[in-house]
């Protein structure tokens, strides 16, 4: 039996396995996912895009494309109503270029009409006259070389001192290590549709992370006020980050406003490789002192982030790769410097695990360098440096919340390891290929472990809102939490069931028309939008327990899921006391506050840590350089399990990411241009590629001022998964293997 299977809930709502609201609609084929929405006098939209990184624009001529019958709408830069500028954190990308590109497919010009076809040809018969520049690719350069964008190419530079960063350890390790682009790849392109509105705004039906942001950043571009731009939730498949920025937003809206009529647009798969971020490449040199016995004395690192042309996510992406780029160790010294950079590479932003993947495949080859050296087991070194409660990270934050590093590794350490292996061809690196001689296999084991910050830092004004309205003892629950697959609408049932005893709920349509619940990333959802929704289910409880009060002269109080008088002569369930009764309660949750990080890179600029480790088994093919990952075994800290399937789920996922991007995934550039845009070209893990995921723990130790003590647990397992597999192949090969992905040239046609 699993541990999931062990699993005992400690009352109804949460704890248990619910089931998914949508779960038969997806598994059916009836969701309706955000291309799947229409309507009868619909135009299509278009987009040309550049086909160079870096040109200027000397002339537009759209004149023989807007003859063409069908087509309704051709606009450019000189077409948006408002500030032609946006940007996710920082507004620097313009909704249309209009005097250079600075990468290939920045979009250019959008077109209306009346077939996806006679868009596409008209889009083919816009001229433009483009005056090519030399592009500035690297980002190492970047640092230094004359600025692509008129704010310069260094997006932010931080330096984080702590401690003595000059004191000299007696074991010294030093690498070099490089992380290609991996792409979000969610099987659901970009698509939506806009509807111009009688009150002279726009109604956006869109798939995305969060409304609210989208909404101000289009209402901004059309000169609007906010109230006249209603976004709503269209169907979203999957976004892991590639969803937060805006992609065909404003398009779509300028379109349908234009026209006075519904505009519909989708990406094809080559398109959305142009249409939204991807992964930070990066660039990271570490050098870490240790003494004799392993223990940490001083970590100095360079972490350069490729941010691409525009600045999207990177300063905070970056803030995460160095903040947390020693790792979940105790580390007493550090100077970590990091730089995220402009070039003329595709934009990169928020993706699964935000900057800590990066640093963490360096981190973790360090720590193995380390154990090498000393002789060490690698589990131990990390145990003998492994944080706790009350320590301090490298930024001087204190972690006063839960830090079961130890229990990760130690259950993950104490699992079973899988059989060895058999002389069955389907077992062998290469598979079905048959092309492996078993005399050439070598089996490698890895570890590797990882910290994971929770909800947005550095001060920004992280909230949720939600609503609870009972209607004579029926419930519905609004928030703007964008569901795009981690389970927020099966947690909102558990949720009411655990507060109010209520199994039947109605989520109402997620839309701009309540205040933000702020954007689905971050491990911050369960948290802040499961903690609103707690906060007004709790606020309908108080409501009822003052009109009870007011009724009958007597005061009750809540135990469990009934209310006992206070003189203990009267008990009445919430359910039935709620029948007959109308409320609306609507509450505003955040966290603690988080601070900017000083100019030496310290303060308190995170909210709470969750924490991972990972083994992978792996079999190599040393001759051809295949590698047959055999198992992958996990232990999280998860403060609390409210879901224990979704739970696995979300484990299983991240660790499918980890494996694509430690062993097939990269979005491969030519003088900034994306090569393999496209899922025949751009490799994704099959079934055929994961192994067993096995879950050695879930360590419970529920988070204090968490809703249910319970922590994000999505980001966890992408992070320290592929180090883990890297290192496994080490282990097998004897390889530095310093870049990710690992490829079978890396190992086969080594010297």
């Amino acid at each position: 039996m699993s541990i999931l299977e062990e699993h005992i809930a400690s009352s109804a709502g949460i704890g248990i396995s619910a089931s998914r609201p949508d779960g038969k609609e997806k598994a059916r084929g009836d969701f309706l996912f955000s291309n799947d929405l229409s309507s009868e006098d619909m135009l299509w939209g278009q987009t040309l895009r550049s086909p160079y990184p870096s040109a200027k624009i000397k002339r537009i001529d759209y004149s023989r494309a807007l003859a063409m019958e069908g087509v309704h709408a051709i606009l450019t830069a000189g077409d948006v109503p408002g500030e032609n500028i946006f940007g996710l954190e920082h507004p620097d990308q313009p909704v249309l270029a209009f005097d250079v590109v600075r990468y290939v497919g920045e979009p250019v010009a959008i077109v209306a009409a009346n077939h996806p076809e006679v868009a596409k040809k008209a889009v083919d018969a816009i001229i433009v006259d483009y005056e090519i520049l030399e592009p500035m690719v690297d980002s190492e350069e970047a640092i230094y070389s004359d600025p692509i964008h008129p704010e310069g190419n260094v997006i932010r530079h931080l330096v984080i001192r702590h401690g003595n960063p000059d004191v000299v350890g007696s074991i010294i390790v030093e690498g070099e290590y490089e992380v290609g682009m991996q792409d979000q790849a969610f099987l659901g392109t970009e698509s939506g549709i806009a509807f111009p509105s009688s009150d002279g705004g726009v109604n956006l039906h869109i798939s995305t992370q969060w409304l609210h942001s989208d909404r101000d950043q289009v209402a901004s571009a059309l000169n609007l006020p906010n109230e006249l731009v209603r976004v709503s939730l269209a169907g979203v498949g999957g976004a892991f980050g590639g969803r937060e920025d805006v992609s065909m937003h404003v398009h779509l809206c300028m379109l349908a406003m234009h026209t006075g009529r519904p505009v519909k647009m989708i990406y094809d798969r080559n398109e959305s490789f142009l249409g939204h971020v991807h992964r930070h490449p990066a660039k990271i040199w570490f050098r870490h002192h240790a003494d004799e016995s392993g223990l940490l004395i001083n970590v100095e690192a360079k972490v350069i982030l490729d941010g691409g042309a525009y600045a999207s996510t990177t300063s905070a992406v970056l803030a995460n790769a160095c903040c947390f780029s020693v790792g979940p160790y105790s580390v007493p010294n550090a100077l970590i410097e990091g730089w995220g950079v402009r070039t003329n590479n595709p934009p990169c932003g928020a993706m699964r695990g935000f900057g800590n993947v990066q640093t963490c495949f360096a981190a973790e080859a360090q720590m193995d360098k380390i154990a090498k050296a000393l002789s060490i087991d690698p589990v131990e070194l990390r145990l003998l440096n492994a944080l706790e409660t009350g320590d301090t990270l490298i930024t001087g934050q204190e972690i006063t919340g839960t830090a079961p590093i130890s229990e990760v590794l130690t259950s993950l350490a104490s699992y079973p390891l899988p059989e060895a292996g058999t002389n069955a061809i389907l077992e062998l690196p290469g598979g079905t290929g048959r092309t492996t001689d078993k005399s050439h296999v070598k089996r490698g084991i890895g570890y590797a472990a990882s910290i994971k910050n929770l909800m947005f830092s550095e001060g920004f004004d992280d909230f949720s809102e939600a609503r609870c309205i009972i209607t004579d003892g029926e419930v519905s629950i609004q928030s703007a939490c964008v569901e795009v697959g981690q389970g927020f609408v099966t947690l909102v049932n558990q949720i009411v069931e655990e507060t109010l005893g209520l199994t039947e709920v109605t989520l109402l349509p997620v839309d701009t028309s309540i205040g933000s619940a702020g954007s689905t990333s971050a491990s911050r959802q369960t948290w802040m939008s499961g903690g609103a929704v707690l906060k007004a289910c709790e606020a309908v409880v108080d409501a009822l327990l003052s009109d009870l009060a007011s009724e009958s002269g007597i005061s009750y109080e809540k135990i469990g899921l009934s209310l006992i008088s206070t003189d203990g002569s009267d008990s009445i369930g919430i359910v039935s006391a709620l029948h007959g009764r109308n409320y609306d309660e609507h509450v505003t949750h955040r966290h603690h506050p988080t601070f900017p990080l000083d100019r030496n890179g310290q303060g308190d600029a995170h909210v709470s840590f969750a924490f991972a480790a990972h083994r992978a088994v792996v079999d190599v093919d040393e001759e051809l350089g295949l590698v047959r990952v055999v198992e992958i075994a996990t232990s999280q800290d998860v403060g609390r399990i409210l879901n224990p399937v979704q739970a696995k789920g979300q484990i299983e996922g991240g660790v499918a990411q980890g494996l694509g991007l430690a062993l097939l995934e990269e979005l491969i550039l030519v003088d900034g241009k994306i090569v393999n845009a496209n899922f025949t070209d751009y490799l994704l893990p099959t079934a055929m590629d994961t192994p067993p995921i096995e879950i050695a723990a879930l360590i419970e130790q529920p988070e204090p001022g968490a809703p249910f003590g319970a922590k994000g647990i999505g980001e966890p397992p992408v992070i320290s998964s592929t180090p883990a597999i890297v290192a496994a192949i080490r282990d097998a090969t004897a390889l530095e293997l310093s870049r990710v992905p690992v490829k079978p040239e890396d190992i086969a046609l080594t010297d």
